[in-house]
């Protein structure tokens, strides 16, 4: 059974929460499309592990105090959040802009909470030669052509969608912009800190990913100091939906052998 709970990291901060299974801690984070994007990915996770899936902060109407205006302040309040349940040897598993959150809670750890890591199509890092698309930019038609490998199956036109979910999405894109847009979609610090995060790091790639190129992520793998790249074929920036069996299958043996 899935549980929603409401947790305070700090007082003026409640984190909006899903909770279920048992087993190992994983801290599953999404990216700028909202918890729908893992969805799929916590339910299988949760029949072999305690997943822990909260919603970013300004995401789907929740509160998101003025001080939170980086990746790295989310990466902070979520380390306090496992630090307040006394959980121990953590997977973190990040899509997008939560892969690079759980990079940055991974260099922040001073306590060793966080054990291993997957990134799944992860931003956060400057990679020479590898410039990210700027999502920012892109009208909701080639931003499907940027993202998926079949576009004409996922693209959903705005025009068919309810006005409430419209606003919705516009309302955690602006979010987005608050933490990531400048600079754009990286910490300039950060792709140096990546060695010294000696924990096991999946690094999972969909190989038509046009936001961030297969070569962005074999990069970005490189530079942790214990990190292994794997690439998912026939999938895009969200291969946990496009081809859920066999990121699955990566992420299980991830979370069942690395520590």
């Amino acid at each position: 059974m899935t549980l929603h709970d409401t947790t305070a990291v700090y007082g003026n901060l409640p984190l909006t929460v899903s909770e279920a299974g048992r087993g190992r801690p994983v801290l599953l984070l999404h990216g700028g499309g909202g918890p729908r994007t893992v969805a799929g990915l916590a339910e299988h996770l949760s029949r072999s592990a305690h997943t822990i899936a909260p919603t970013h902060p300004g995401w789907n109407g929740t509160p998101r105090p003025d001080w939170l205006t980086g990746v790295d302040d989310l990466a902070l309040c979520y380390l306090r959040m496992l630090h307040q349940r006394g959980l121990e040897d953590v997977l973190v598993i990040g899509s997008s802009l939560g892969g690079w959150t759980a990079a940055e809670m991974a260099v922040l750890d001073a306590a060793g909470i966080v054990t291993g890591l997957v990134l799944i199509n992860a931003v956060g890092v400057r990679i020479e030669g590898e410039p990210l698309t700027d999502f920012f930019t892109l009208d909701p038609r080639s931003a499907a052509e940027h993202s998926w490998h079949d576009p004409d199956r996922f693209y959903v036109d705005p025009a068919d969608l309810p006005a409430d979910q419209v606003a919705a999405q516009q309302a955690n894109l602006a979010t987005m912009r608050v933490l990531a847009a400048d600079p754009y979609m990286h910490d300039p610090r950060l792709l140096q800190r990546l060695p010294r995060v000696e924990v096991p790091a999946l690094v999972l790639w969909g190989e038509s990913d046009r936001i961030a190129t297969p070569a962005y992520g074999a990069a970005y793998a490189a530079a942790f100091g214990n990190g292994r790249f794997e690439l998912v074929a026939e999938a895009g920036h969200l291969p946990q939906i496009e081809q859920p069996e066999a990121t699955f299958a990566l992420i299980d043996a991830h979370l069942h052998g690395a520590r």
